[in-house]
């Protein structure tokens, strides 16, 4: 598997894709060291697919934490049998991708907008210090 646990690698992002539409077999159909953004560019409306996005998260300088994200996208245009078999399929990826701080299911790319998924972070992350993040 692509190290994008490891703190020192360039890559930040895996995307698992479905090898085709009759099969229930994943691939890994891409990666890179762009982050979120990045791998936005490679979901499709008539997909479904699982992301796994490792993110920086700060208060300060000195205080920086690495945390990882799952991401299960089911694009709007995805097949009716691909969509009744996919919260299965999710278990079963996320027994292998044990390690994230936060799930975040998405059919559009609106929903998937880096500072909502650093809010997310923040919340599900306990204490904040962070006086602009106070408000949630």
């Amino acid at each position: 598997m692509v190290d994008i646990i490891v703190d020192k690698s360039e890559a930040n992002w895996l995307l698992l894709e479905f090898v085709d539409d009759r099969k229930d077999e994943l691939k890994v159909g891409a990666t890179g060291s762009g982050g979120l953004d990045e791998l936005k560019q490679h979901l499709k409306d008539d997909q479904a697919a699982f992301g796994y996005v490792r993110m920086v998260m700060s208060n300060d300088e000195l205080s920086q934490r690495t945390k990882f994200v799952f991401i299960s996208w089911c694009g709007v245009g995805t097949r009716v049998m691909r969509k009744a078999k996919l919260s299965v399929q999710k278990g079963d990826v996320k027994n292998v991708l044990r390690s994230f701080s936060i799930e975040v299911p998405a059919s559009e790319l609106g929903e998937l907008a880096n500072d909502e998924i650093m809010l997310l972070l923040k919340k599900a992350g306990g204490a904040n210090y962070d006086r602009q993040a106070s408000n949630y």
